[in-house]
């Protein structure tokens, strides 16, 4: 990163101490001395990077809002598209140029059931992951990225401008882990609270891809909500949300077309605990609740069900972190098929000389369907939507 891009970012909103150590760091974008290219060893394979995306709330983890345990300096960017420039020797099907996704969900290799993970280019919580992090942590706001082998997931022939809308990956897969755990199946009905957010709007696309016969998509934007059911139709039921949370809960399940069989949160820490209790309330009897979300990270009230309910209901709870390792390869295969639209995502792109303008792009524009993408290979000149 330039010097002058540094500065700029200093006098900005973002003040903290890991802002500062994170982009001082991040001057290896345009490989500067203090950032060698990657070495590759047994096990790794360094991918040349088109592009990768840049999360919505960036900007909070840089300015210390969201307080993630990441060691610095660091190179952030989890979840990158790009090309095969070498593999390690135990890779036998992978080959230079092929077209790949960089997972950033690495997991220790040397505890099957319950591995340290660590989330590339952005957060380590814990002195497993920090080792991990220490071992392949800088992420995919770079030229290059050193990847676990079996964090690479092939995507086939793609070209340059497809490759954009291939980041749509990283967000897509987070609900689609959720959709996982739920073992949602065809037919059943979802409510999927956060549905108009990044990740919530594409876990509308994943859960109709999967097969589910009605989503119903509870929101307070309006707009946003018509605009669901313009993509996909009238298996998306809407639910503009009142901030009541017994009025809402009323409402979510009038607005079903039968009963909820599993309940997909996505909401994030500034939603209050008691509106992702009014959604989990909504399932059935013997239903399933999937808890993505980031209720509590930021404090306020502990989230919280009743004992009775529960038990009485023979309702199934369960947090879910991500996805399981295999989940990229199938999320392509549903894409592959036609069952899900990358055209549906609108990528704007911004050169890594632009980050602190792509930071911010990405907190003003992070509703459905919206996503902001760094290119190495794109110079200074404007954003261009794709």
């Amino acid at each position: 990163m330039a010097r002058n891009e540094l500065e700029r970012l200093q006098a900005h909103h973002w003040r903290s101490t890991y802002a500062s150590s994170c982009f001082r760091a991040h001057r290896c974008a345009t490989r500067g001395p203090r950032c060698p290219p990657p070495v590759l060893g047994s096990g790794e394979v360094i991918v040349d990077v088109t592009a990768s995306r840049v999360l919505s709330y960036a900007g909070e983890v840089f300015g210390g809002q969201r307080t993630y345990p990441f060691d610095l300096p660091a190179v952030p960017g989890p979840g990158s598209i790009g090309r095969v420039r070498a593999t390690g020797n135990d890779a036998t099907k992978l080959k230079p140029g092929d077209w790949v996704y960089c997972d950033p969900t690495i997991r220790a290799r040397d505890d099957a059931l319950t591995p340290d993970i660590m989330l590339q280019g952005l957060i380590a919580p814990g002195a497993g992951p920090q080792r991990l992090r220490a071992w392949v942590g800088d992420g995919g706001w770079d030229e290059q990225i050193l990847v676990p082998t079996e964090n690479v997931t092939p995507l086939g022939e793609i070209g340059t401008k497809e490759a954009l809308q291939w980041c749509a990956l990283g967000t897509l897969l987070v609900p689609f882990g959720g959709l996982l755990a739920a073992e949602l199946q065809a037919g059943e009905t979802l409510l999927l609270h956060g549905a108009t957010g990044s990740f919530g709007s594409a876990g509308v696309a994943v859960a109709l891809a999967l097969g589910a016969g009605c989503v119903v998509a509870p929101g307070r934007n309006r707009a946003m909500l018509d605009e669901l059911v313009r993509r996909f139709g009238d298996r998306v039921r809407t639910v503009v949300l009142s901030g009541d949370a017994a009025v809402d809960l009323v409402a979510m399940r009038a607005a079903a077309l039968g009963p909820i069989d599993c309940v997909l949160d996505l909401m994030p820490p500034s939603v209050p605990a008691s509106a992702v209790r009014a959604a989990a309330m909504t399932v059935r009897p013997g239903g399933r609740v999937i808890l993505m979300g980031g209720v509590g990270m930021e404090g306020g009230d502990e989230f919280s069900l009743p004992y009775p309910w529960l038990m009485r209901n023979d309702v199934t709870v369960r947090g879910k972190w991500m996805y399981p390792r295999w989940a990229p390869g199938r999320l392509v295969a549903l894409i592959r098929a036609g069952l899900l639209d990358l055209a549906q995502f609108t990528p704007t792109v911004f050169p890594l000389e632009r980050v602190a303008e792509a930071v911010a792009h990405a907190a003003a524009n992070s509703g459905a369907f919206q996503m902001t993408v760094l290119c190495p290979s794109v110079r200074t000149q404007p954003a261009i939507e794709i």
